[in-house]
């Protein structure tokens, strides 16, 4: 557990298993921490003979929050990115890219395995497309391109997502009851729903940081970045697109398109999966990002 100084921000990380094997790099999605890529996940990654490394995007559990800087107008950023202009935002996802790539510097790790869930997997994406000299291979999970010709989340599930809950420290109870009725909206029905952990991790996230601000931050970010699809075509790493057939905010089409926008690029669709990764799915996804070594 350390932080350390990328791109003139502080991302908390931590390293699991050998120094000296090969990296594998976990990014997480919007608003969320590194807490996500769950120990026995990594764990079985370690097994493979990975090191791995998870960490906090900025705004996100202990990394640095741009608490100084205000949520940007969603409207006017809407319009201008309609208009094809930059909007005002404090960072956009190259940003975060960014960001990842220093802490790869900083690690002193030319080339890494990397690995993006949701935000994370547009982040990814744009390393991979940035960056083709330090990405070893490319992992997309439950992802996008910023297509925006793509469907669109269900209209519930976006609305208990931009719902704001009591604040932890007011309302425990009903702070808890909102993040399982969204893990629970968002999970799929090939796979049980396990309510302990889910609990155990929301409590742990907001004990870590709650910041409802840093979460419309994000939001700003992938809506200012756009279309990835320029991009992606750049893309030369083995690539890997893995979604769940049962996905209600990114829905399935979403993989397919990033799939279909990375030359070479292996879709996986998991049955019965949402947008998440549970237990029962870790084997299935840690094989194939295995198969992507060279």
């Amino acid at each position: 557990m350390a932080t350390l100084a990328a791109n003139g921000i502080n991302l908390y990380y931590e390293s699991l298993g050998d120094d000296d094997a090969e990296p594998i790099l976990l990014v997480p999605g919007l608003g969320t921490q590194l807490l996500r890529w769950t120990l026995p996940f990594c764990q079985q990654l370690t097994a493979m003979g990975y090191r791995v490394i998870r960490f906090d995007n900025r705004d996100a559990g202990r990394s640095t929050h741009l608490t100084h800087v205000p949520v940007p107008d969603f409207w006017a950023v809407g319009r201008a990115t309609a208009a094809g202009q930059r909007p005002d935002v404090p960072y956009t996802l190259q940003d975060m890219a960014a960001d990842a790539i220093g802490l790869l510097d900083g690690l002193r790790i030319a080339r890494a395995h990397v690995v993006g869930r949701s935000m994370g997997g547009m982040i990814a994406q744009l390393m991979a497309s940035a960056y083709p000299e330090r990405i070893a291979s490319l992992t997309s999970v439950m992802s996008s391109t910023g297509n925006p010709r793509l469907p669109g989340a269900a209209p519930d599930v976006m609305g208990l997502m931009v719902q704001r809950p009591p604040a932890p420290a007011e309302d425990e109870a009903g702070f808890v009851r909102h993040g399982l009725a969204f893990a629970r909206r968002i999970a799929g029905a090939g796979f049980p729903f396990d309510e302990e952990a889910q609990r155990a991790l929301v409590l742990e996230e907001a004990r870590i940081a709650h910041d409802p601000a840093a979460f419309g931050r994000q939001i700003a970010a992938i809506a200012a970045t756009g279309d990835l699809r320029p991009a992606l075509a750049r893309i030369v790493a083995p690539t890997l697109v893995v979604h769940g057939t049962d996905d209600p905010l990114v829905p399935p089409d979403c993989g397919r398109d990033t799939a279909a926008s990375i030359p070479g690029a292996e879709l996986l669709l998991v049955e019965g999966m949402g947008h998440d990764l549970p237990s029962g799915a870790y084997g299935t996804v840690a094989a194939a990002i295995g198969r992507l070594r060279r």
